[in-house]
């Protein structure tokens, strides 16, 4: 629990950097893998998610740069960055299982003076040079491995890009929002991403409250048999908070209504995220086992492409459309790809039978 913690830390960090920068959180895939091989297989895992660092970052931003300047905004990243950083380094413990054993080995030769012990998961491996090298290629090569290994990866890392697409569109076109339409200073639009903090916060505690509940009531309605599919179910509920946020938050802006209301319209998608994120990403945390990392990586891959390109046609599309059409536009995509997580829910089990996820 404490590494989680002090790994949620450093994430809020490097959401404020995202903000800036549109950069990628390798962090957040160091944490699931962490929860891959600390929980594996168990249905109390805990739940992971998008996290607040992309709403605290543009209100702090907004501040800081107005006031000491936009250089500043880096030099406090660097500080807070840097100081937890390190801080992980020194404290954070090893979990994963085939390092631990590989170190327990390694003692015991030395105390028992037996050079030929070797770990169970290094018989048969390249010597150390070499299988440094092979884990480092196997580490580039199995995330795109997984991509093509079964539609399940595919499916449903398009529909997570899509969503995750959708927040950076949101974090790049509402501060000129609300400074255009609601004349806002550029110091306070930063608050305008308060709504989407607030969706993130309840979809937490409501994620936290009913994410396990689900499985074991679904584990028990199927005579005591778990299926990981079941950590899909309550992503297709939070995947109807998408469009409706859409089409409230661009018609609110569009009529130009009072700003709270386009405010709280931004609510429901960042709730709505955060049930779709935790139920996918534990899904596949379930599937994959040890394997986790790197299948998270994948989709981590294909998001953050989604997450560079989509906020570029944003502009354009909003001067064509405008805030209503444009983003009900996006609603209306967010409700047709409702059905990917609803397919897997019911025929993922038959799909992974077929496309095992093995390497």
């Amino acid at each position: 629990m404490e590494r989680v913690t002090t790994q949620r830390t450093i994430e809020s960090q490097d959401g404020q950097q995202q903000n800036t920068t549109n950069g990628a959180h390798p962090i957040t895939n160091l944490r699931h893998g962490v929860v891959g091989w600390d929980g594996q297989g168990d249905p109390q895992n805990p739940n992971v998610g998008p996290l607040f660092g992309p709403v605290l970052g543009p209100i702090l931003g907004g501040f800081i740069s107005e006031r000491a300047g936009w250089r500043w905004v880096y030099w406090v990243l660097l500080a807070a960055c840097g100081t937890l950083t390190v801080i992980v380094f020194l404290f954070s413990r090893e979990t994963n299982h085939v390092v631990l054993l590989r170190r327990r080995t390694e003692k015991l030769k030395k105390v028992l003076g037996r050079d030929d012990l070797v770990s169970v998961y290094d018989v048969g491996a390249p010597s150390t040079g070499h299988r440094e090298l092979a884990i480092l290629a196997a580490g580039v090569i199995k995330p795109f491995q997984f991509i093509t290994m079964s539609p399940i990866v595919p499916l449903l890392a398009v529909y997570m890009a899509f969503v995750f697409g959708l927040l950076y569109l949101l974090l790049t076109t509402v501060a000129n929002v609300f400074t255009d339409t609601y004349e806002w200073p550029l110091e306070i639009c930063g608050l305008a991403y308060l709504g989407l903090g607030l969706g993130f916060v309840v979809g937490l505690i409501i994620t936290a409250w009913t994410s396990d509940a689900t499985v074991i009531r679904l584990t028990t309605s199927n005579g005591g048999v778990y299926k990981p599919e079941m950590r899909l179910a309550p992503s297709i509920l939070f995947a109807l908070f998408v469009p409706i946020s859409f089409f409230w938050y661009g018609w609110a802006t569009d009529q130009q209504v009072h700003w709270i209301v386009p405010i709280l319209g931004l609510a429901p998608f960042g709730f709505g995220m955060m049930g779709i994120f935790a139920s996918i990403q534990t899904y596949f945390i379930d599937i994959s086992g040890h394997y986790s990392a790197s299948i998270l990586a994948a989709l981590t891959t294909v998001r953050c492409i989604f997450g560079c390109f989509l906020p570029l046609a944003g502009p354009q599309m909003y001067a064509s459309l405008g805030l209503g059409w444009g983003n009900s536009l996006l609603g209306f995509i967010g409700l047709v790809l409702i059905p990917a997580p609803l397919a897997i829910y019911h025929f993922g089990g038959g799909l992974r039978e077929k496309y095992p996820l093995m390497l």
